[in-house]
């Protein structure tokens, strides 16, 4: 017993299980997880924190040593670290030592721990932490650790073992557990390693060499289950590994494989490998970074969007946060499945709840936790309160919140367990109320609303992005006006058809909702879609069935629709329902007359009363629609209609309506009226109450239709046809007669009818009369008196007995007939006249009836006798049949008593009219001779003569003139009044008649004027004399009293010259007259004066011939051109001149509307200017001299081409001439065009034009092409691809060409030139793939040509329908492919030998010449050396028969084989009495042995028959050839018929291609609102195409305002042009307004960049203003979508007048909108247009007291700057005209875009039918071609040389051949399926060879109907090589 306490010192360290057992404790399996894999990331966790501070690669190795050949299994951890000093590794051996806590004695060669930097997503590497970790990962996995390592500044290599069994040994032997030894060695230092069981270390050990630093770590006695897990699971627990340090190996965005561009991460450098080695087996390696099913990667690439986030934790803690969003995708959820824990999906807990759809991600939480960047996998989080499912309908459907995933990653504030495998307090602290969530957002952080924004986002994600319902059958787009939501009204996507779940529903099929049955109308879908689609839901309208109870529509949401009810179901309710509805009608005749169908009636005839009844499909009677809630408007009416179908359109004739009343059914009466002819209709329709309505609900009504045709009845009279006139007596005319019935219709005549004609006063006669429906009585005559020449009227009675009305009265008027006689008055035959004289004859003219007939040319002579110098009479009775036949007088000379004359009357063109003859008796005539004028002066009478002159005071009056008359006898005869009424005088209408009685003659007036002489004629004139007598009076002037002016000569003089013409003054009278009297010294007393003349030449001379002043010298000083009045005075008289003044000799040139020639014109090179040359000859002053026929010529540079190239020009009339619009062909730079010209050999000012020659930027002239130069061309194989581009002048790259003008032609080079052959080959252009630039163009996968040859190959482009332009020549040699087979030079025919003694009977083949060749027969393998054998075998290899022996008893013989062929000369000769059975068919095989070849060839196999009888080889030898023969020609034909059904298939694909172009481009005009007719296609639209033009060019046509600014030439591709030209405005103020604001830029040229910029400088010398885009600092520009100033936050600040908006808003760019956009922000800013200046002032006031004002422009034209400055002229806009066209111009109407887009459609579309057109043409033309004589006789050869070779076969006893020649030729005519278009190509491929792909097929099979009759019989046909 202790009598003190007492103290012990003791030990306690724990127990070495701590150390060993602790993995066994820590790491547990969560929800069936093995941990095996978390434990081996705890090593992984080492190696990443020790390579963090690698710069290259950080390289971990995990090896899984099974291989029991080197050992004990083992698993070694191996990086490239920083490794570890002895005594980082002593502290690492330190349990629970974590690096906060490395101080004091543990500190080694680092110092105390520094927290890493903030990195995305923490990815720091800092995840090796406690000091735990690695030691329980050690022992869990095995029982021993070997720790390797070597730090980077050390020679040794540190080695430290920690076993259990050390551990055991140590406690048992009582030594210090807990420690050892470190061993430091050299590297690659394996002597230490003895125990068998680690043999492997020896490998390991030796890998040490040459690395700077790592760390191993070898862990043996491992686990035997955990061994058998890493075996069998080696998938599994990788796919884990790579879940875990997922972000470590593919950065902080993850493995997005679908990315098209991958960021450069600094992650890339992490290379984790495991690699798996067993015995006899190939080792197992794998790279994480390679794994691509991980649930990380799953959850990255089959999510659609992500919401990014962030957390705020209370302190440090920061977490970062990803949802991503999985849609459903058409017929199932995108949300990947876990397929190593399939537990997560089985929702055991609720098998008792009914799930509608089962959420895509289960019962599985949303979000994967990570710390440090590597994974926590104990630890998830199911949700958060804003991203969790909410208790109330959402803004998206409850299932997309279970299509969300998630990871949460945390920094390290957040406290982990050591095992790594759990969060401690991870939820608790993000659930806190204190936690601020906020969004990330373009990699900004943005506090808000977390809960709203999720549920935005999610919506967005499941409007966009989910398919869960297919759309199909679009129809268009729609507005609906039922919404009451005037912003959902439109647009609506209609369409006909959906599939939803499996099931499709489509327009017209029959549904079922909760509660209504219908047919489906269409489908809606908010949005503007086109085509196809997949939506989550959308509406459905319905028509409620039946319609006929129902009749109107319902819009549902298609979820509503009744997903499980029958067709069957929905058809019996609706069945049974529409069983009520009327059914057909019942018709009835009561009172007879009943109308048949089809009945043929006479017209009048009665249609009987109509009994109706209304029936339903029960038969029962019905008058009203079932129902009771219908009322009145429901009741049933009958409605009757007769219809006649004329040629004009159907005519309603007959329309009632029948009710049904109580008591009586529905009726209608008897109908007589149908009386016109023709096709009929009688309808019987059911119709609604009211509304009168056919059809209900969309369904018929019942109704009834009859057909019947009227016709024309028995004739009832008859009318009188259109006579033809005239009607003469005696002359057969013809009487058209018009039978009809009693309604008028035309009818015909009865046979039996003889018609009779009365007239009164004319005799009747006819000849026959025509029957039929227009009757005729022909050769109708009548004869009687007509007492006119011009006809009588006759009433013409025509009777036809047997008509109700049978006659018809009508008037004729009858002329007379022919001439038959003549008849002369008077009828004496002897007649007195009185010399002198004429005799009047009365003439007239009669027919065969006496009567006065007239007819034209009918001329009556009358011819006298008896005397010389007699007249002949002659009259024309044409007319009136009758005339006074008279002529001049019958006067003989010196007649002293009577004299006898005879006269003869005929008519001369009438032979058949007798002449009549007179005789006339002359008597001597007592008729006034002479007559006398005299002037009586007084008492005293002066005669005056005939022809007379008398001069006379102008203007006075002659009186008291007389005239006396005298007879032949001189007897002066008494003037009597009726011999005054026969005297005239010329000088007076009036005449007294008493002074005429009295001789007196009328006075005389005088004319005023000299020069008129009166001629004064007195005549006497009577029936048989006519006497004048004629004088002169002759005026003289008076006294002077005018001054008159008379130019002589032009009136015209140039300016600076002297009038060339003279002016002649003279004196006249008060008549105008010349005064005669006056003298030279008048000419003093005359002035001349006018505005601008020059006096100083001016000269006025006296006249004395003419007795005229001339005024000479006349000029004017330089003044406006045009018109001058010159004034002559003399004493108190005056007049005036007019001279026109013109322009002076032209002395110089100048252009015409070309201000700026002192600039050089730039013009792009083959350009045209923009406005034709016109040159005008101007005078020293300016002035425009109208000078013609100057010549002009032109003088330019050699190196200076301009088209028209004539160079000799002449002025026209005006002093104008039109070099017209020149193109400029020249070198780039400036040049120069000289004007000459010369005027009366003076050189005149001549301008010089200067041009600056630009290269064309679209004139294309060469072709560059890339390939492989070194690429070989084997034959059969594919040519390198081939790019192409078109340069330009500019060696620029010309893009935006149509692909279809470059193509590729090949041809195989001739030796004769190299020009190209006919027969060429043509590639096109294949697809443009996304990824290549613009303007390159690719022919890929071109077959090489299967003959060996050289090529000649060459690219072209088309620049137009003439133009080709083509490139250099490419010569490719195509080589051999490989080698495939051995063939003989031709091939043998079937031999058949023998083994009796003859030779020749045992020879198999005889001078047998073998090739290698490839598989298209080119000779290859020159290079290949060996040998052949020749042996021979039995067709059937199993079956034991002998085998014949060549000669010499051998087996086989052999033959040298060099440059790819053996010729085997001596001929191959069976031994004599050789083995082998009789009749037996044989195979000689040639087999190459070629050492050189990789694959082996196919050996040449030859079939022969062998006989031991010689006659029966003899027989079989000739069977054979026959045989060989038949083969042959079979197989052509075969080949022929392949060939054709080929082509037939083809075609059918091509109709199909080309109908549906057809129907879809139809359905695009139909959106268009054109509808094209079935028939006459192509007429109708060329028609509109022509009228769409027409439409088109009047829209372009109509005035527009425009820019006249010249546009600088677009020479470079980076020069957009003139600021005028790249806007348009459609407004007329806001354009002048704008374009005057921008007056100082609108000259201005806009590039791209500074060098084009600079460019233009250059060549302009500096004259023209520039601006290259890239100079402008963009941030500055405005926002082109920013609201107007007075718009605050989505507010309206105050009330704006006068309608503001921005400027830029109302421009227009047709190009290059991004550009423009940037130029006229930066020009324009914020400028603002406005109405007028008050409402700007008003306007600024405001804005000014919330913001800075821009500059305000009024549309009237004021402008407010924006410093407040307005008024005066600066600030005032000009009229449009003063703006000299610079100004923006005016869009086009948007009609023209219209009408341009419908032109294209229409033109693709008649492109389209007339291809389909030629398409069906050409298949009907080819299989026509099948049916014809010729293939039939084909056929039936086929089938006979078929047969033959079959019955030669057998009694060769052979093999039958192959079966493609004994199978029936069918060819395919049907609608066989269309092959895919690939196979057909292929087909086609093989079909062809390669020089014959791009013909036609109708051309090859032309060339296949050419086959010769000896192809067909058997002759070889080579192939082509």
């Amino acid at each position: 017993m202790l009598l003190l306490a007492t103290k012990e010192r003791i030990d306690f360290l724990p127990h070495y299980d701590t150390l060993v057992k602790s993995g066994m404790y820590e790491y547990y399996a969560s929800e069936g997880q093995n941990p095996l894999p978390f434990a081996l990331a705890e090593l992984i966790d080492n190696s990443l924190s020790a390579t963090s501070r690698n710069i290259g690669i950080r390289r971990i190795q995990i090896k899984l040593l099974f291989d029991d050949s080197q050992g004990k299994p083992a698993v070694a951890v191996i990086d490239n670290g920083r490794g570890m000093t002895s005594k980082q590794l002593n502290n690492w051996a330190v349990y629970r030592l974590s690096k906060f806590t490395r101080q004091g004695d543990f500190e080694s060669d680092h110092s105390g721990y520094v927290r890493p930097l903030p990195v995305p997503r923490s990815l720091n590497s800092d995840i090796s932490y406690f000091g735990v970790g690695g030691k329980q990962a050690v022992f869990f996995v095995g029982q021993s650790a070997r720790m390797i390592s070597k730090p980077a500044d050390s020679q040794d290599v540190h080695e430290l073992v920690l076993s259990k069994e050390d551990f055991e040994k140590k406690e048992k032997n009582k030594e210090a557990i807990y420690s050892g030894y470190i061993r430091n060695r050299k590297p690659s230092d394996s002597t230490h390693i003895t125990s068998d069981d680690e043999r492997f270390l020896h490998n390991l050990i030796l890998e040490e060499r040459n690395k700077k630093s790592f760390t191993a770590v070898v862990i043996t006695g491992v686990q035997p289950d955990h061994m058998q897990y890493l075996k069998n699971y080696f998938h599994l627990w990788t796919r884990q590994l790579a879940h875990i340090y997922h972000y470590y190996i593919h950065g902080p965005k993850g493995n997005e494989t679908n990315a098209v561009t991958k960021d450069i991460s600094p992650f890339n450098n992490i290379d984790i490998q495991i690699s798996m080695f067993e015995k006899g087996k190939v080792p197992k390696i794998v790279n994480l970074r390679e794994i691509k099913d991980d649930m990380q990667t799953l959850y990255i690439n089959t999510a659609a969007d992500s919401f990014e986030f962030k957390a705020h934790v209370e302190g440090e803690g920061i977490v970062e946060g990803i949802i991503r969003y999985h849609p459903f995708l058409y017929d199932k959820e995108t949300y990947p499945d876990d397929p190593c824990f399939p537990s997560k999906l089985n929702d055991d807990d609720d098998d008792d709840c009914f799930i509608v759809e089962k959420g895509a991600r289960g019962k599985r939480p949303i979000f994967e936790c990570f710390w440090n960047g590597r994974l926590i996998p104990y630890t998830t989080v199911d949700d958060f309160d804003w991203c969790a499912p909410p208790k109330k309908r959402g803004l998206a459907p409850i299932e997309c919140y279970n299509r969300i995933s998630g990871a949460l990653f945390t920094n390290d504030k957040f406290q982990v367990s050591t095992n790594k495998l759990t969060f401690m307090d991870l939820e608790l602290k993000l659930k806190d109320k204190n936690t601020l969530f906020t969004r990330i957002f373009n990699g900004q952080e943005q506090r808000m609303k977390i809960d709203r924004e999720f549920a935005l986002w999610l919506k967005d994600c499941h409007e966009k992005y989910d398919k869960q319902i297919k759309f199909t059958v679009f129809k268009g787009i729609t507005a609906r006006t039922d919404l009451p939501s005037k912003r959902m009204q439109s647009p609506w996507a209609t369409y006909a058809a959906i599939e939803w779940d499996g099931k499709t529903y489509k327009t017209g099929q029959l549904v079922k909702t909760v509660k209504l049955y219908g047919s489906i109308e269409k489908f809606f879908l908010y949005g503007d879609h086109d085509g196809d689609i997949f939506a989550t839901g959308g509406e459905v309208q319905i028509a409620l069935e039946p319609q006929a109870l129902y009749g109107e529509m319902k819009t549902i949401p298609i979820s509503k629709l009744d997903r499980t009810v029958s067709d069957k179901a929905v058809k019996k309710y609706i069945e049974d329902e529409m069983a009520r509805l009327p059914d057909k009608l019942s018709v009835t005749w009561p009172e007879g007359d009943e109308l048949l169908p089809n009945e043929t009636r006479f017209a009048g005839t009665p249609i009987g009363a109509l009994r109706i009844e209304i029936l339903n499909k029960k038969g029962e009677a019905m008058q009203k629609l079932p129902g009771t809630s219908h009322g009145g408007s429901k009741k049933l009416l009958v409605e009757l209609k007769v219809i006649l179908h004329s040629p004009t359109g159907n005519k309603e004739i007959i329309s009632h309506i029948s009710q049904h009343g109580g008591k009586w059914p529905y009726w209608f009466k008897k109908m007589e009226n149908l009386q016109k002819l023709g096709n009929y209709t009688l309808k019987l329709q059911v119709v609604l109450n009211e509304s009168n309505a056919d059809t209900y609900a969309g369904r018929p009504l019942p109704s009834k239709i009859f057909r019947f045709t009227i016709i024309e009845g028995k004739p009832e009279k008859f009318s009188v046809g259109l006579l033809e006139l005239p009607f003469r007596v005696g002359v057969p005319f013809n009487i058209p007669l018009e039978l009809q019935d009693e309604f008028g219709h035309a009818t015909q005549l009865a046979t039996c009818m003889k018609p009779i004609l009365e007239a009164s006063g004319l005799t009747l006669k006819y000849g026959e009369v025509t029957a039929g429906t227009k009757c005729v009585i022909k050769g109708v005559t009548a004869r009687g008196c007509i007492n006119s020449c011009q006809g009588k009227t006759f009433n013409m009675k025509v009777t036809l007995p047997g008509l109700k009305e049978d006659t018809q009265i009508f008037k004729i008027r009858l002329q007379p007939g022919p001439p038959r006689q003549l008849k002369v008055k008077p009828d004496s035959e002897v007649l007195r006249i009185e010399n002198g004289t004429a005799f009047p004859f009365q003439v007239e003219v009669l027919d065969e009836s006496g009567n006065i007939t007239a007819q034209p040319k009918l001329v009556v002579h009358c011819k006298f006798l008896g005397a010389s110098n007699l007249p002949v009479y002659s009259v024309d009775c044409s007319n009136a049949g009758t005339n006074i036949l008279t002529g001049p007088v019958i006067h003989v000379q010196n007649i002293k008593k009577d004299q006898i004359l005879k006269a003869r009357i005929e008519i001369l063109n009438c032979k058949d009219v007798p002449a009549v003859e007179k005789i006339i008796k002359l008597l001597p005539s007592s008729h006034v001779a002479r007559l006398q004028v005299l002037s009586m002066d007084g008492q005293k009478a002066i005669q005056i003569k005939h022809q007379d002159e008398i001069n006379w005071l102008a203007g006075d009056v002659m009186h008291n003139l007389i005239f006396q008359m005298y007879d032949e006898g001189e007897r002066e005869i008494h003037i009597t009044p009726a011999l005054a009424e026969k005297i005239k005088v010329n000088w007076t209408p009036k005449i007294n008649r008493e002074h005429l009685i009295q001789g007196l003659l009328p006075d005389v007036k005088v004319p005023t004027s000299v020069k008129d002489v009166r001629y004064c004629l007195i005549t006497y004139l009577d029936d048989h004399v006519s006497l004048e007598s004629a004088f002169t009076v002759r005026p003289h002037p008076d006294e002077p009293k005018h001054i008159k002016c008379k130019l002589k000569g032009p009136n015209t003089l140039q300016i600076g010259e002297e009038l060339q013409s003279e002016i002649d003054v003279m004196i006249t009278d008060q008549y105008g007259n010349q005064v005669q009297t006056v003298t030279s010294a008048c000419v003093n007393s005359l002035g001349v004066s006018g505005p601008g003349l020059d006096k100083s030449n001016l000269k006025i001379t006296w006249q004395e011939s003419t007795l005229t002043m001339r005024v000479k010298g006349i000029r004017f000083k330089p003044s406006l051109l045009g018109s001058k009045e010159l004034c002559f005075a003399w004493r108190e008289f005056s007049d005036f001149l007019r001279v026109n003044l013109t322009a002076g000799p032209p002395a110089k040139l100048q252009f015409v509307d070309w201000p700026e020639l002192e600039k050089p014109v730039s013009v792009i090179n083959g350009r045209e200017l923009q406005k034709p040359l016109i040159i005008q000859l101007c005078d020293q002053w300016g002035n425009p001299s109208p000078e013609p026929n100057v010549k002009i010529s032109l003088t330019k540079s050699t190196n200076l081409k301009i088209l028209p190239s004539n160079q000799q020009h002449k002025t026209g009339e005006n002093g104008r001439a039109n070099l017209g619009v020149i193109s400029v062909h020249a070198p780039r730079g400036e040049h120069t065009l000289q004007l000459k010209a010369l005027y009366n050999k003076t050189t005149l000012d001549c301008p010089i034009i200067t041009f600056n020659v630009l290269p064309d930027p679209e004139k294309p002239v060469r072709l560059n092409v890339k390939y492989d130069k070194n690429a070989s061309f084997p034959a059969g194989g594919t040519f390198p691809d081939f790019m192409v581009s078109v340069l330009s002048e500019d060696d620029n790259i010309i893009k935006n060409i149509n692909p279809a003008r470059i193509s590729m032609k090949m041809w195989e080079a001739q030796s004769s030139g190299t020009g190209i052959p006919i027969d060429v080959t043509t590639f096109s252009c294949s697809k443009v793939k996304d990824d290549k630039e613009d303007g390159f163009f690719y022919f890929r996968d071109k077959v090489v040509p299967e003959r060996v040859g050289t090529y000649s190959i060459q690219f072209t482009f088309a620049m137009d329908k003439t133009n080709m332009l083509n490139s250099d020549q490419i010569i490719v040699e195509v080589v051999p492919n490989d080698p495939v087979r051995l063939l003989p030079d031709s091939l043998p025919a079937t031999p058949a030998v023998s083994n009796v003694r003859t030779l020749t009977s045992r020879t198999l083949v005889k001078d047998l010449y073998l090739h290698v060749m490839d598989e298209y027969n080119n000779h290859t393998g020159i290079d290949l050396v060996g040998r052949i054998i020749a042996k021979i075998k039995s067709p059937n290899e199993d079956e034991d028969i002998e085998i014949p022996q060549f000669q010499g008893k051998v087996s086989t013989i052999e033959f040298p084989f060099d440059r790819g062929s053996a010729a085997i000369v001596s001929n191959l000769v069976l031994a004599e009495n050789s083995p082998g059975r009789d009749s037996t068919e044989y195979i000689l095989v040639f087999e190459p042995d070629l050492p050189g070849l990789k694959k082996p060839l196919e050996p040449y196999r030859l079939s022969f028959m062998f006989y031991n009888d010689f006659k029966k080889q003899q027989q079989m030898a000739t069977l054979t050839r026959e045989r060989d023969q038949l083969s042959q020609s079979i197989g052509v034909y075969r080949n022929w018929f392949d060939t054709t059904n080929q082509l037939v298939t083809e075609m059918k694909c091509q109709v199909k291609e080309a109908e549906t172009r057809e129907t879809h481009l139809k359905n695009e005009l139909k959106k268009h609102q054109i509808e094209v007719p079935q028939i006459n296609t192509l007429q109708y639209v060329d028609s509109l195409i022509k009228q769409k033009m027409l439409d088109q060019e009047a829209v372009m046509k109509q005035p527009r305002r425009t820019c006249t600014l010249p546009n600088y030439p677009k020479g470079n591709q980076d020069i957009l042009g003139k600021i005028a030209h790249l806007a348009q405005i459609e407004d007329n103020e806001a354009a002048k307004v704008i374009s005057w604001h921008l007056a100082s830029d609108m000259d201005c040229v806009v590039t791209l960049t500074t060098e084009a910029a600079r460019s233009i400088f250059d060549e302009t010398q500096g004259r023209q203003q520039v601006l290259p885009l890239d100079s402008i600092y963009k941030k500055t520009l405005p926002d082109w979508n920013r609201p107007l100033p007075h718009l605050r936050n989505g507010k309206i600040y105050f009330r704006p007048i006068g309608n503001p908006v921005f400027a830029r808003d109302l421009l227009t760019f047709p190009d290059n909108v991004e550009h423009c956009q940037t130029v006229f922000g930066m020009l324009l800013g914020d400028t603002i247009i406005i109405d007028n200046l008050d409402a700007a002032n008003h306007y600024r006031k405001e804005v000014v007291k919330i913001t800075h004002c821009p500059t305000l422009l009024t549309r009237e034209g004021d402008r407010i700057r924006s410093n407040g400055k307005f008024g005066g002229l600066q600030n005032k806009a000009p009229p449009m005209d003063k703006l000299r066209g610079m100004v923006f111009g005016a869009p086009m109407p948007k009609l023209y875009s219209t009408f341009s887009g419908q032109i294209d459609l229409l033109q693709q579309y008649r492109a389209a039918v007339v291809k389909l057109d030629k398409a069906n043409k050409d298949l009907d033309l080819q299989l026509q071609s099948l049916n014809t004589p010729e293939m039939q006789k084909k056929k039936q050869e086929l089938a006979e040389q078929e047969k033959s070779l079959k019955l030669i076969e057998q009694k060769l006893g052979m093999t039958p051949s192959t079966e493609s020649l004994l199978q029936p030729v069918t060819l395919d005519m049907s609608d066989t399926p269309i092959p895919p278009k690939r196979m057909r190509r292929e087909t086609v491929k093989k079909l062809y060879s390669s020089e014959e792909w791009i013909s036609s097929p109708t051309k090859k099979q032309q060339q296949l109907l050419q086959i010769s009759p000896s192809e067909l019989n058997g002759t070889p046909r080579k192939r082509k090589a």
